[in-house]
């Protein structure tokens, strides 16, 4: 919401439909909208498990809660560590133990480890029930909220065992992101910043002007819509659905083999900025990042990064990898290069 609109009083509301035939579902951005859950999914004829964790605060999922006349709640830790069997075995474990059938929803409210989990739990429980996502978090509600990649880790490898489910309805509340700490806020803007350089120039721009903070709405509106229109065209990431790993080939990487502490989408920034190729937008991006208050530079292991890019899923015959590469705002294109092309890009930092 921008300063003006905030001073009117005014208030955003945004819907999109995600268009995929008998799977598409509505996708809701407005203010106060996880208190009105209830008026924009049935939570009253259907058994609801609210899924959370603890870096949540209570105040959120407690909202769904309220509108369930048969719901659950289970709070998971938080942390990158709970994407795992156990706590998917946990989910399950809750749903069967309480009578949860394919009549009934799973509910997500927290960032992307909640939806990714969530979601995987919903997919596999009794061969798919229904889920509806709210994300919470900067990241989660600009990209990974949509689409319908849900997944676990595994042995270090991220996302390395999931499904394709679509959610039946995606939520997205800004009211949420007043309680995330400025870090985790910045952090998710990096993959807005992503969706800018691929699809949207006027994005790219906006985050030029300053202000993120003032004009988020606008900001997760043009990024949902550029992931939206790339869903529709490849559901399940067989061809142009590869452009949104802009950042993600090396980034994935530098976050599996560092022991900065970095988060996903730190890492996805850093990532980005040695496959964009025009000199003078590499510079404009890394200061769009500083500003942001998201790294520009890390130094790391490099052969522990090579070691996870030769084990990278998107590895291809050939031992070759498709990267995609930005040479202007608002275009991309993929270009396939041998594993040993792309470790060598990796030497033992970025920046």
């Amino acid at each position: 919401m921008s300063k003006q609109q905030e001073q009117r009083g005014e208030h955003t509301s945004m819907k999109m439909t995600m268009r995929l035939g008998p799977r598409s579902y509505d996708i809701i951005l407005k203010r106060g909208s996880l208190g009105r859950l209830g008026q924009l999914a049935d939570l009253m004829n259907r058994r609801v498990l609210v899924v959370t964790d603890d870096g949540v605060p209570a105040q959120w999922p407690d909202a769904v809660l309220a509108q369930c006349t048969r719901g659950y709640k289970l709070v998971l830790p938080a942390g990158e560590a709970t994407k795992c069997f156990s706590q998917l075995e946990k989910i399950c474990r809750t749903l069967l133990e309480n009578g949860f059938t394919r009549a009934d929803a799973v509910v997500a409210v927290g960032g992307g480890v909640v939806g990714d989990l969530a979601g995987f739990a919903a997919a596999v429980y009794m061969r798919g029930i229904a889920f509806i996502n709210c994300p919470t978090t900067t990241l989660s509600q600009v990209d990974s909220s949509i689409g319908g990649k849900t997944a676990i880790d595994l042995a270090g490898a991220k996302n390395a065992v999931g499904a394709f489910h679509q959610p039946e309805l995606v939520v997205i509340d800004p009211d949420t992101l007043s309680t995330l700490p400025p870090r985790h806020f910045a952090n998710g803007l990096a993959e807005a910043v992503k969706a800018g350089l691929l699809g949207d120039e006027k994005l790219f721009a906006l985050f030029e002007e300053g202000d993120a903070a003032g004009h988020i709405e606008e900001i997760l509106t043009r990024a949902l819509a550029v992931k939206k229109a790339v869903v529709e065209q490849d559901e399940r990431d067989t061809g142009a659905r590869a452009c949104l790993n802009f950042g993600h080939t090396l980034g994935h990487a530098v976050e599996s083999a560092s022991d900065m502490g970095l988060l996903h989408g730190e890492c996805v920034g850093l990532g980005m900025l040695p496959m964009i190729t025009d000199k003078t937008l590499r510079r404009r991006a890394a200061a769009v990042l500083k500003d942001l208050g998201l790294p520009v530079k890390v130094r790391y292991d490099g052969a522990a990064v090579q070691g996870f890019l030769a084990h990278d899923k998107k590895l291809g015959s050939g031992d070759k990898l498709t990267v995609v590469r930005v040479a202007e705002a608002g275009s991309y294109y993929l270009e396939q290069l041998p594993l040993e092309a792309v470790q060598a890009m990796v030497g033992s930092g970025i920046g």
